[in-house]
């Protein structure tokens, strides 16, 4: 009987293992970036946007700032780890903020370039996901 119960037991732990291994096992390489880079983009009833960033590394030496979607659309450049930046933004967009994504294209002295990508909500509203990305 011990004989019979051998295989499916070997496979049972294989798979368990093999899942583990692939899944959980080996750790997000974005996981670096969520640490390390925090941005977020709030909506004001006043009619402007803030966007924040800070790198906790404090490494950053180049940050690209993209508002997209507008009739004319939003760039600034900025040489630090850290900023604030607010730009008047007088209607709520018809189609939802994911029409007016904001990009940062960062230059960081370890990570080389890096790019994020988020959505801007209106204060109160839970933070939408960041997306990561390294070119």
């Amino acid at each position: 009987m011990a004989k019979k119960l051998g295989p499916p037991i070997f496979l049972g732990v294989f798979t368990v293992l093999a899942i583990v291994f692939l899944t959980g096992g080996a750790s997000d390489d974005k996981d670096v970036y969520r640490e390390a880079f925090q941005v977020d983009a709030v909506y004001y009833d006043t009619g402007h946007v803030e966007v924040s960033y800070f790198d906790k590394t404090d490494k950053t030496t180049n940050v690209v700032l993209e508002i997209l979607g507008m009739d004319e659309s939003f760039q600034k450049t900025f040489s630090d780890s850290e900023f604030i930046e607010i730009v008047p933004f007088p209607n709520v967009p018809k189609y939802g903020w994911e029409v007016h994504p904001i990009v940062l294209e960062i230059d960081h002295e370890d990570f080389g370039h890096i790019q994020l990508k988020t959505e801007i909500h209106p204060m109160g509203e839970s933070l939408p996901p960041v997306i990561y990305s390294a070119p």
